[in-house]
């Protein structure tokens, strides 16, 4: 019995040196786990929630000039690299090798410039078509009063009396041809026949002035008619050319010129390469000398005072992208500087890439220097929210439990795990909006994936 009950208590004394020796060491290698967590102290401070993408770098405005018609090219006048000033002439063929129908547009052009000149020129215009209205007016005026002394009742007197004294002088003629009728064969030295031959000569004349005289009344009254018909004729003329130059150059007129102008240059145009925008020369494809035809590109032009990078961006962010928004970027070419731009444009409409739908969002770099080329790529930050005095919380100690987000905070040697509901986030930080975590508390950086490992109580 003695030896049983000295067993037992050698028994008891190995449980209990064990369990202490267990107890030690777990205490032990939690001490050695908490020495190895990393924690920060929650606090509040300022977010920047940003989002992401990938573009590349291209001038606002970009222009691939090529010839539009044939021949050889002779003066290039620009180098890589120039810049340049729109309307500025860049290139031109030889002109012994342009077409005829090129040479002649020449020509038609001074031409029609002329016209187009004299027509706008010509400020006296009105005052001479004015001038021409008030003789023509002047010349009906006369006519009319020519026409007065036919319209009166002496006028119509004197003609009525002149061709009664015609009917007088063909009666007193066929009385004087009656009269000589017996004597018409008699010898024309007789006394008697000579005569009645004299009376009816006389009769003659007579009737033949008395018919004059009636055809001249009335030939005057044709003239006056006459006169005034075309003084009338021509003051309808005149009236018509002052209103069509009274108010200056006839605008049809204008138009028409200065279409055959516009149409002609076009013409002589196409011998010559222009800038359509200033900007820097960035490519040059011919030679003087090479012979080229409609299509062959010349040159390109881009617009390098201002450069964008087109992004792509997921329909899950495209609302929270504004226009005017700030940006940062980076670019791999170009190391330890970072670069800064706007959102100028915000597209409106999406595409199917790749089974996601994308807008694109155009940046405009703002301070863009030398060494940022068209065709770099450039990573870009759109600033979508700037957050002042936020609870904090670091985006590496956040888990998800169960479906909650949580972090686990060190309180007395103990890990608490802590619910909380997250708003805008940036690279390293999430804001948070709601839970249990207050400022001060000690957050877990890299709490350990077992958390069984720290022994009973090692948990709250």
């Amino acid at each position: 019995m003695k030896k049983i009950f000295t067993i037992l208590i050698i028994l008891a004394v190995i449980v209990a040196i064990a369990f202490f020796g267990l107890r030690l060491l777990g205490q032990r290698q939690q001490a050695t786990l908490l020495s190895d967590l990393q924690t920060v102290t929650a606090s509040r401070g300022g977010l920047t929630s940003t989002i992401g993408a990938t573009g590349m770098v291209h001038a606002e405005q970009t222009a691939i000039l090529t010839w539009l018609t044939s021949g050889n090219v002779g003066d290039i006048s620009v180098q890589l690299g120039d810049t340049v000033e729109a309307e500025q002439v860049l290139a031109a063929l030889d002109p012994s090798s342009i077409s005829q129908s090129i040479i002649l547009a020449q020509a038609d052009l001074i031409n029609a410039e002329k016209a187009l000149d004299d027509l706008l020129s010509n400020q006296s215009a009105a005052a001479h078509a004015l001038q021409a209205v008030l003789n023509a007016q002047q010349a009906v005026y006369i006519a009319e009063r020519a026409m007065d002394r036919f319209e009166g009742d002496t006028y119509k007197d004197d003609l009525e009396e002149a061709r009664q004294d015609v009917i007088d002088r063909q009666d007193e003629l066929t009385e004087a041809q009656d009269n000589f009728e017996p004597y018409l064969d008699w010898d024309p030295t007789d006394d008697t026949r000579q005569r009645y031959e004299q009376e009816l000569i006389d009769a003659q004349n007579a009737y033949d002035e008395a018919v004059r005289f009636v055809a001249l009344l009335e030939l005057d009254e044709q003239l006056a008619q006459a006169n005034l018909d075309v003084a009338t004729a021509a003051l309808n003329t005149a009236q018509r050319e002052y209103e069509r130059v009274k108010d200056g150059p006839n605008a049809d007129d204008v138009t028409v010129l200065e279409s055959r102008i516009a149409a002609t240059q076009a013409t002589l145009d196409m011998t010559q390469i222009t800038a359509p925008f200033a900007g820097t020369i960035t490519e040059i494809n011919n030679k003087s000398g090479d012979q080229i035809s409609p299509g062959i590109t010349a040159l390109r032009i881009d617009d390098l005072s201002r450069l964008e990078v087109d992004v792509q961006v997921t329909e899950v962010d495209i609302n929270r992208i504004q226009n005017g928004q700030t940006v940062n970027m980076t670019f791999d070419a170009i190391l330890d500087n970072e670069y800064h731009g706007i959102v100028s444009q915000v597209s409106r409409v999406g595409n199917l890439v790749q089974g996601i739908v994308q807008f694109t969002v155009t940046v405009e770099i703002t301070d863009a220097d030398e060494r940022v080329r068209p065709g770099m790529t450039a990573a870009v930050n759109i600033v979508v929210e700037q957050l002042d005095g936020v609870l904090l919380v670091p985006n590496r100690a956040v888990r998800l439990e169960n479906g909650d987000r949580v972090v686990y905070i060190l309180e007395d040697g103990q890990l608490n795990s802590v619910k909380i509901t997250l708003g805008a986030s940036s690279d390293t930080h999430s804001e948070v909006i709601d839970g249990e975590l207050q400022v001060g508390d000690q957050i877990v950086i890299n709490p350990p994936q077992n958390l069984e490992s720290f022994g009973p109580g090692f948990m709250r």
